[in-house]
């Protein structure tokens, strides 16, 4: 008989870089999940974007329990079935010829940046190597990633670091214009920060990074890995904008919470990288390949997307009731089931706190920085569940605007 793990656990046993929660949770079923004690939470969290399908969708569990009757893993010398699935998929629905796999978001982008690169340098300008990307930006913990995030507390300690990387305010155009020039091998861009505080770009400002990107021989890169299959409601956010990338990195709820990553880009780009370049021994698992596929076509149905407009718009009615009745909000943005809401002035700060007392009450949030509160659930969360979870996060925003 195992020995019963408890909360101290982690601190006993793990490297100290989280913080959880004093809870430990156990199992869950769509959009609920269970700890030790047997409470019941609502899941507006999702893994941070991650359960697309929530806990234990039969579509999920079906596919990767037939795929582990079958083949587990076979590295890049070989080929399965799976994984070109998948590959196949990806370029029928997407503006994309060619995908490489990985195992997270942050090696995709890794993958990413080290193509434009590769890009720059076949150009035969040698000092085509600039990045461009944005303030407050997320894109991984890897060396390069992290400096690619235009967040310094994250790689600060770290140097030192990639070089030749210059971030701009998101949103300015006028800003991220005057950098990006004929040194420029890429601009990397998220279609809304999510880490940064679940902020939308403009049309406007991704047109004129695509213009420019154009007018200097830059690649254009949509980091996807948290707008990505079906958060937004479209199967990709970029498809909501108008404005093709170069190169796309897709992560998160691309494995619905199998882990598993990939960059997808044209043939003119992808023909950049030659054998050896780049590699993998998870990217492609069998395992991996199966989930997300089925996943995937899950996500990539009228029913699925449309009903996360539909759930889109049930948050933000009630956010706005909610609002309303307690002005803790300054704005709640976002798009889809990627959601923020922003504290105001006199609530500056506090997220965390509210996020805190969410958990007594049962339910599960995120937070983005100090003052945005942050929803990314399931995107089958059911209108039940919703109402549920809104109805435990008001109790926890009376609690905490009058304490």
């Amino acid at each position: 008989m195992q020995d019963q793990i408890q909360r101290h656990h982690f601190d006993d046993y793990m490297v100290p870089v989280f913080s959880p929660a004093q809870f430990v949770l156990t199992h869950g079923r769509g959009s609920r999940i269970w700890d030790q004690n047997d409470k019941e939470y609502i899941d507006f969290a999702g893994g941070i974007a991650v359960n697309a399908l929530g806990h234990a969708h039969p579509v999920a569990v079906n596919a990767l329990t037939e795929q582990a009757q079958k083949l587990w893993h076979v590295s890049n010398v070989y080929t399965n079935e799976p994984v070109l699935r998948l590959a196949k998929n990806l370029v029928e629905h997407t503006f994309a010829d060619k995908v490489f796999f990985a195992n997270s978001g942050a090696e995709a982008n890794e993958a990413a940046l080290k193509l434009a690169r590769k890009v720059g340098l076949n150009s035969g300008q040698t000092d085509k190597n600039q990045i461009v990307a944005f303030k407050n930006a997320f894109h991984g913990r890897t060396l390069f990633t992290v400096t690619a995030g235009g967040q310094p507390k994250y790689s600060q300690d770290f140097a030192p670091l990639p070089a030749n990387i210059e971030h701009v305010d998101y949103n300015d155009l006028d800003a991220a214009l005057a950098v990006i020039g004929e040194k420029t091998c890429a601009v990397i861009v998220e279609p809304i920060q999510g880490e940064g505080g679940v902020v939308p770009a403009t049309i406007e400002f991704l047109q004129g990074l695509r213009r420019r990107c154009d007018e200097v021989g830059a690649v254009l890169i949509f980091d996807e890995v948290q707008t990505g299959v079906g958060r937004t409601g479209a199967l990709y956010a970029y498809m909501n904008t108008g404005v093709t990338p170069d190169i796309l990195t897709t992560a998160k709820a691309l494995g619905g919470g199998f882990p598993i990553g990939a960059m997808i880009t044209t043939d003119h780009y992808a023909s950049q990288y030659a054998i050896g370049d780049h590699g993998t021994t998870y990217g492609g698992n069998p395992l991996g390949c199966a989930v997300a596929n089925a996943v995937f076509e899950y996500v990539n149905r009228p029913e699925t997307l449309d009903g996360v407009k539909q759930r889109s718009e049930q948050f933000f009615t009630s956010l706005k009731v909610l609002n309303d009745k307690y002005a803790v909000f300054e704005q709640v943005r976002g798009q889809g089931l990627l959601i923020g809401c922003v504290l105001n002035a006199k609530y500056a700060g506090r997220a965390k706190d509210i996020m805190t007392l969410c958990a007594e009450h049962g339910l599960l949030v995120l937070i983005a920085g100090p003052n945005v509160i942050r929803f990314a659930p399931a995107l089958v969360i059911t209108d039940e569940e919703v109402a549920t979870g809104l109805a435990r996060f008001e109790q926890a925003l009376a609690g905490f605007t009058t304490a």
